[in-house]
């Protein structure tokens, strides 16, 4: 999906990734971070929404929830928001700060204690249950916590999984029993998604879920709630920063644009943010028919993977689909053209050995993986040195 823009805008990642592989020094099954990348990437982000009036939260679960580069990236963006309890646990430990916590997944009661000490700018609530939680563990510890309301999204546009929030025919019944609750305050609404782009053309677009947002803060601006915010996350990158601020979002929160990896960056190679990591596997075996098998771990079913390129040779293949329910222990290539020069009979060119490194560039969520993660520094002055190595939930190797 991304190769090919990796391949114009960051090829020095590409080679920095095989030699690595090559030396030994990362596994297969890593994804190879470019750290001096990243953090350019969040200080184009953080510049660009500053001029248009925009906060950002960053979310790292793309990337790994990894400490270096939670620090690379809150140098310029300074607040988070967590997609769950330990990813929150990671950011505040890593030293960023608590910026929206409940993003997607609801914190469990248990949590909010811990969780509402780090002062976290907002929580995100999806019913009046979790809004009654998080007053009673606020108000043990002293202070009003701001919320946001999330808002349930438009028919047909809610990812499976991802389920919940007030509907907004249900939402002046929901703000008239959370404003009798003491010890929060509604600080204003969230959806999500609430921009998506084109699975043909990359262009992003604002969902019919962005607009129940904007007509959720209306109501609640009826009601007499003043200076709302709007969190309008999905595909938040430089191309889509404006089009929040037009349709009067407040905060974006980033993530693939981080990495250079929107669909819009795998259908543009010259939109500003750079690609910034690759996925580095390893022929495992050939089939008797030619066909190539990865190492896996890291495939994700939502990646849209075309090929593969083996740098010993130079030649590319396209990878063959696999079912979403099957465990990714291998993944298997197309095999490569026969020439018939093989020394071994085999009719195989010699274009694919085992062993072989093998390069892959596509969309992941890292933390729902079992991969490495190999950070590396230096690629944009040319002195490029691994940094760390980790699993994929941040913890170093």
């Amino acid at each position: 999906m991304f190769l090919d823009t990796v391949l114009t805008r960051n090829p020095a990642l590409v080679d920095a990734a095989t030699a690595l592989h090559r030396s030994g020094a990362v596994p297969p099954d890593t994804y190879v971070m470019d750290a001096d990348a990243v953090e350019a990437n969040a200080a184009l982000l953080a510049a660009e929404a500053g001029r248009l009036g925009l906060s950002l939260w960053f979310v790292a679960k793309q990337f790994g929830r990894n400490p270096a580069l939670i620090r690379a990236v809150a140098r310029h963006i300074p607040r988070f928001a967590a997609i769950d309890p330990p990813e929150a646990r990671i950011l505040h430990a890593t030293g960023a700060l608590a910026g929206n916590l409940g993003h997607l997944v609801q914190i469990p009661r248990r949590d909010l204690p811990e969780m509402l000490a780090w002062r976290p700018e907002a929580v995100t609530v999806f019913d009046l249950a979790n809004a009654r939680a998080v007053s009673g563990a606020a108000g043990e510890l002293g202070f009003v916590q701001d919320v946001f309301v999330r808002i349930e999204g438009a028919p047909d546009s809610v990812h499976p999984g991802q389920e919940g929030g007030v509907p907004l025919d249900a939402l002046d019944d929901f703000a008239a029993a959370a404003e009798q609750l003491p010890s929060v305050h509604i600080a204003g609404v969230t959806a999500f998604p609430c921009v998506l782009c084109d699975p043909a053309t990359g262009l992003p677009a604002p969902t019919a879920t962005f607009e129940l947002a904007v007509q959720a803060r209306e109501l609640l601006s009826a009601r007499g709630h003043h200076a709302l915010k709007l969190s309008a996350p999905g595909a938040t990158s430089l191309a889509t920063l404006p089009l929040l601020a037009e349709l009067g979002a407040t905060h974006g929160e980033p993530g693939h644009s981080l990495t250079g990896t929107t669909p819009l960056h795998a259908a543009d190679p010259h939109q500003p943010e750079q690609p910034a990591y690759v996925y580095v596997s390893e022929v495992s075996h050939l089939l008797a028919d030619g066909r190539p098998a990865l190492y896996g771990g890291g495939f994700y079913a939502r990646a849209g993977i075309r090929d593969a390129l083996l740098p010993r040779s130079g030649v590319r293949l396209p990878v063959q689909a696999a079912p979403a329910e099957n465990i990714d222990y291998y993944r298997l290539l197309d095999a490569p053209a026969s020439d018939g020069s093989a020394s071994d009979g085999s009719g195989v060119s010699g274009a694919v050995r085992v062993g072989d490194t093998a390069v892959l560039a596509f969309r992941t969520q890292i933390f729902v993986t079992r991969s490495t993660v190999a950070v590396v520094s230096g690629l944009s002055t040319g002195n490029p040195w691994l940094t760390g190595l980790y699993d994929a939930r941040g913890r170093a190797l």
